[in-house]
């Protein structure tokens, strides 16, 4: 493809609903030195892309969303060492512009990706891969006897923390929305999941923990989920809160993780590990290493990339679960 070609963009431009998505055409641009073009092969939904549409993470408009994708390079700036045209590469991170048919990325955001791994699963996989081993290795160490609770276990991000925290030798407990969901994350290889948007968190979990509570609990759903995570974990247990799918981070008086509870709260944030070049590297060779044991996150729905704004919808709403992709 030449620099005057065409390529497909879905481009944000207004703060709020789905109807704020786009699709365009915009000329297909030279990388410049240091930069790579990749062409995209599949490219992954997540919740930062509702969240920069909302205006919760501001972007300057017009935006191009996506935090991560999986294709081949088809061009090269000058001073790149390291990367042919042809290559098989993979990112994840910012900076946002994945909803595109090609994009040029710095270099130092590839990852060369294995004969064995395929696009979509490294498009799945990536950004959800690198939460993963955030909250799995540096949050806090799971190791075997851990017990760890997962909220929204039947999701994207909850397949591969619940396929790595078995992995690591974790008993693992998922909440799930639906009895539909709850099954999908045992077939994940939960230990237990919790049933309904309603049930009493607090005390199933006490009844599955002897009324000790869980080590570990990650907590991406936030609103009002986010006190009774606090209740679900021991004395000196942790917590991470890493989103809000179910409204704001309320509030929370420091009294209610100590000094009776005595818990630690994180507030961890992907986009700025995968900010830190070694920690993102680390990150994403570990990831590849469990992949190709067999680790990663489950695909649920692709979409075409025109359809963006549906595939927006349907996550937010709770529609899905696994990953979901957008393919050109």
């Amino acid at each position: 493809m030449n620099p005057s070609e065409q390529k497909t963009i879905v481009r944000m431009i207004g703060i709020g609903g789905v109807e704020n998505l786009e699709v365009a055409q915009l000329p297909s641009e030279q990388p410049v030195s240091g930069m790579v073009r990749v062409r995209h092969l599949a490219i992954g939904v997540n919740f930062i892309d509702i969240y920069h549409r909302t205006g919760l993470y501001p972007l300057s408009l017009p935006a191009i969303l996506g935090v991560e994708g999986a294709g081949v390079v088809e061009a090269l700036g000058d001073d790149v060492s390291g990367f042919s045209i042809g290559d098989r590469v993979a990112y994840a991170g910012a900076p946002a512009g994945a909803y595109t048919t090609a994009r040029s990325l710095p270099v130092s955001r590839l990852i060369k990706l294995p004969d064995g791994i395929e696009f979509r699963s490294a498009a799945a996989s990536m950004l959800k891969g690198l939460t993963a081993h955030m909250l799995l290795t540096r949050t806090y160490a799971v190791k075997p006897g851990t017990t760890l609770l997962i909220h929204g276990a039947a999701g994207g991000l909850g397949s591969i923390l619940v396929r790595w925290g078995k992995h690591l030798g974790a008993t693992v407990i998922g909440t799930a929305g639906s009895a539909t969901k709850a099954d999908i994350a045992r077939g994940y290889g939960a230990d237990h999941v919790i049933v309904g948007r309603d049930a009493d968190l607090v005390s199933e979990v006490g009844s599955l923990t002897h009324g000790i509570g869980v080590d570990y609990t990650i907590d991406g759903i936030g609103g009002d989920t986010l006190l009774k995570s606090l209740g679900c974990t021991r004395r000196f247990g942790t917590v991470a809160s890493i989103g809000q799918a179910a409204g704001p981070i309320p509030l929370l008086a420091v009294e209610e993780i100590g000094p009776i509870r005595s818990l630690s709260l994180a507030r961890p944030s992907v986009m700025a590990y995968a900010a830190d070049l070694p920690s993102y590297h680390q990150a994403a060779e570990a990831l590849l290493d469990v992949m190709q044991k067999g680790v990663s996150a489950e695909i649920g729905r692709e979409y075409p990339l025109s359809d963006a704004a549906q595939a927006q919808s349907d996550l937010e709403a709770g529609r899905t679960t696994g990953s979901l992709l957008l393919i050109p």
